[in-house]
């Protein structure tokens, strides 16, 4: 959702883009034990710099599970929001949900539906799957390929990987990803940690911290050990922070690249 801000103090960049459209997939949320919102007819939201998310229609969602607040908000694309808490049992989840009521005229596609806070939520599903993160962007693709290029990783002037046969990872707005098969790979320079990671393109990641004298880097390798079914290949590879790490690729030092891990 855009970043709430009180109305007029924030002027529309014109470079800004909000698309609506309706989801042809089953959508369910569940919160406690329940079903809050159960629909095959949501509308997915699209928005610069932001994830994307499902509005559901009302009467696919449990309103008398949800209780008005007096929380208010503006967004100078959509509207005024209003928000509601949800409650199941013993359990509330705070502000959890939010709906443009009356929203901008160029937003009517959105009116009367609600929307709600993935991480306020216990699991969201579309059809039989459970997803996580957030609902994926129809738009966004991830394509892994085999490769013969030579990439080689090094940190603080040591090989910690080396490969000739490495999967090439390329997914919409991220930078190339070298995946290596772990033979490939230093493994006693890695030590495991408990960090793990959702992307509902993927599937859940496992880190390693890398150690190279007294330095260590932390998190700064991932793999996918049991990946969704859409993204097998990567399965049991290793990748390294492109942004953290000095990577050449058949010879050629790679830019690091400018994101939010770096």
């Amino acid at each position: 959702m855009t970043q709430a801000v009180p109305t007029g103090r924030r002027e529309r960049d014109p470079a800004h883009v909000v698309e609506v459209e309706p989801s042809p997939r089953w959508v369910r949320v569940a919160f406690n034990g329940a079903t809050i919102a159960d629909s095959k007819r949501t509308r997915l939201l699209r928005e610069t710099g932001a994830r994307p998310i499902y509005y559901f229609p009302r009467e696919d969602v449990r309103m008398d599970l949800l209780e008005r607040s007096d929380q208010r908000t503006h967004c100078p694309y959509k509207g005024d929001a209003s928000y509601w808490s949800v409650r199941v049992g013993d359990r509330v989840a705070e502000d959890a949900a939010w709906s443009y009521e009356d929203p901008f005229p160029e937003r009517e596609d959105i009116k009367g539906y609600v929307a709600f806070y993935w991480n306020k939520m216990d699991a969201w599903y579309e059809e039989a799957e459970q997803i996580y993160a957030h609902a994926r962007d129809p738009y966004h693709r991830v394509d892994v390929l085999e490769s013969t290029r030579h990439v080689r990783v090094v940190i603080d002037g040591q090989t910690v990987a080396e490969t000739r046969r490495p999967r090439l990872l390329f997914e919409t707005t991220h930078p190339t990803r070298y995946y290596i098969p772990p033979e490939d790979v230093r493994l006693d320079l890695l030590t495991p940690t408990d960090t793990h990671t959702r992307c509902p393109y993927k599937g859940e990641a496992s880190y390693w911290t890398a150690k190279i004298g007294d330095a260590e880097w932390r998190d700064i390798v991932w793999s996918y050990p049991d990946p969704i079914a859409e993204c097998p290949r990567i399965k049991g590879y290793l990748s390294f922070f492109n942004e953290k790490v000095d990577i050449y690729v058949d010879g050629e030092l790679q830019e690091r690249p400018i994101t939010a891990w770096s």
